[in-house]
């Protein structure tokens, strides 16, 4: 019984999810364009991490599957 009220709970949580585009609450407006902006950022462009915030790594040695080269310091243990 308990299980079935707590997958009933879940999926009555999930489905409450908003499917209309955000917009600022009511007497609210959007953030002001940035000193040096032509125009103030929509709401997508708020949401959308810059780069920086997600950076790709660059310190992959392989990117494929490839022989590795051989490592003078990769000494047997003893």
């Amino acid at each position: 019984m308990k299980t079935l009220a707590l997958a009933a709970a879940t999926l009555l949580l999930a489905a409450c999810g908003g499917r209309e585009p955000l917009r600022p609450a009511a007497g609210d407006s959007m953030p002001i364009a940035p000193a040096m902006a032509a125009r103030a950022p929509t709401t997508d462009e708020l949401l959308t991490p810059p780069p920086a915030a997600r950076p790709e790594r660059v310190d992959e040695p392989l990117r494929r599957s490839e022989e590795r080269r051989d490592d003078r310091f990769d000494l047997p243990q003893s």
